[in-house]
């Protein structure tokens, strides 16, 4: 931590130095012009100043302004027409290797030289990816930008490889600015202030870790929380219960994931979460040779949603009569009912919605499911009013899902649903499924 906390004052430094040697005509042109200055190619010391100009110029503007940014970038850092041309050219009088890579970084369109260039300024890696989150909330009053977007998630996935992230334990004695980006980070079940923190990561048997990267050491690109127990758990109450008595967490034979948050919007599409669950997994296996069990406790996000849509497709028959029944309102044809369904209702749409709800593409409509059984999990059990919460009732009825990750069938798991799209799921649930 402490060498690249020098080499960014290093950076710094000569930032300062290029500062002073920069320009006026260059400091006080427009973002756009100091983009194509930054391209153009320019002493190191002015070329990593100009870069922290842009990037804190662009911080200051509001959204309109934002999106104006991505339009001219999109409109005047393409691909190089005549130097693709000419490499076009000769790839096809000799269709060497030498010619095959010159006309790959041909094609290649400027713009994603600007964004290197960019990330090369002092801090820079944390104020790109708030510039793709700003992109992805352009793009969706503007598609023209998408392009523009490629480009970000291409370098993106390469500076945040699995080989440059660090996997560390979130403990009571991490410094507070993590912490505090922790509560505030938390996307599934909130953390209700410094107390409730602790409670999640200062219990002996709770654990919290967390993917880092050199560029942002202080804050996660992702985390994940487990409680340690002695059984799979069936709701998150006795989770979360403030109150509840710490286990021995060397008798627990059961790790359960029952959080995992991204943090960084701007990194969306950029996948680590899969890794993250394998080592956490590697990192408790060490410690607490007991477990035998890993498992999560997962919402169900889009459960009464996509219920809601079917109400309103009544001949697309993903629906019994029954299930219709139990959740449709009798003031309004085919609209939801606002009182819950019973519990067996609740757990066959579940069931349904899991087991048989597809996108346009093919795909499993849950992004929940759709991560772990990609990760080579199995959908082992449903579990009805497990979430008490305003929020959990809003998304499923209180529905909540385990999905167990047995380290004797992940690969074999993963093989056959990225390759045959199957579903790996416990007879239990297959039964739900298909109940009438």
């Amino acid at each position: 931590m402490r060498a690249s906390s020098l080499f960014t004052d290093l950076l710094s430094r000569v930032a300062d130095v290029g500062r002073a040697l920069t320009s006026s005509d260059v400091a006080t042109a427009s973002l756009v012009d100091q983009c194509a200055a930054l391209l153009a190619g320019r002493g190191e010391a002015t070329e990593l100043a100009l870069a922290r100009q842009i990037l804190d110029g662009f911080g200051q503007l509001d959204m309109a302004g934002k999106r104006a940014v991505f339009t001219d970038i999109v409109q005047r850092f393409g691909v190089d027409q005549t130097a693709l041309d000419r490499a076009m050219t000769q790839y096809a009088a000799d269709r060497s290797a030498a010619n095959a890579r010159a006309l790959h970084f041909a094609s290649e369109p400027r713009s994603q030289e600007l964004i290197r260039r960019l990330n090369r300024a002092p801090a820079a890696t944390q104020d790109v990816v708030a510039m793709r989150d700003a992109l992805l909330t352009a793009i969706r009053s503007d598609p023209s930008l998408r392009p523009l977007d490629a480009d970000f998630q291409h370098l993106l996935r390469s500076w945040f490889n699995r080989g440059f992230l660090e996997l560390r334990r979130i403990d009571w004695s991490t410094p507070a600015e993590t912490l505090e980006r922790i509560i505030g980070y938390e996307a599934v079940h909130a953390i209700n202030g410094w107390d409730d923190l602790r409670g999640r990561v200062a219990s002996p048997d709770r654990r919290l870790y967390g993917f880092f990267h050199p560029a942002m050491r202080a804050d996660p690109v992702i985390f994940v929380e487990v409680a340690l127990d002695h059984e799979i758990p069936a709701a998150i109450g006795p989770i979360l219960d403030a109150g509840r008595t710490p286990q021995d967490p060397a008798k627990m034979t059961t790790a359960v994931f029952y959080s995992i948050s991204n943090c960084q919007n701007g990194l969306r599409g950029v996948s680590f979460g899969n890794f993250l669950i394998k080592q956490v997994v590697e990192v408790l296996r060490l410690e607490f040779p007991a477990l035998r069990t890993f498992v999560t406790l997962s919402p169900l996000p889009g459960l009464r949603r996509w219920v809601a849509g079917e109400l309103a497709r009544p001949r697309s028959g993903m629906l019994t009569e029954a299930q219709v029944a139990a959740v449709s309102d009798p003031a309004g044809e085919g609209t939801l009912n606002s009182t819950p369904p019973p519990a067996d209702i609740a757990l066959e749409l579940a069931a349904r919605y899991l087991m048989l709800a597809r996108t346009e593409t093919g795909h499993i409509v849950d992004p929940v499911a759709r991560f772990h059984l990609g990760n080579g999990a199995r959908l082992e059990r449903i579990n009805a009013d497990a979430d008490t919460s305003l929020r959990g009732q809003e998304q499923s009825w209180g529905v909540m899902v385990n999905y167990l990750y047995d380290l004797g069938t992940i690969e074999r798991n993963h093989e056959a649903f990225a390759n045959k799209g199957e579903l790996i799921a416990a007879p239990v649930v297959h039964k739900l499924a298909r109940k009438p």
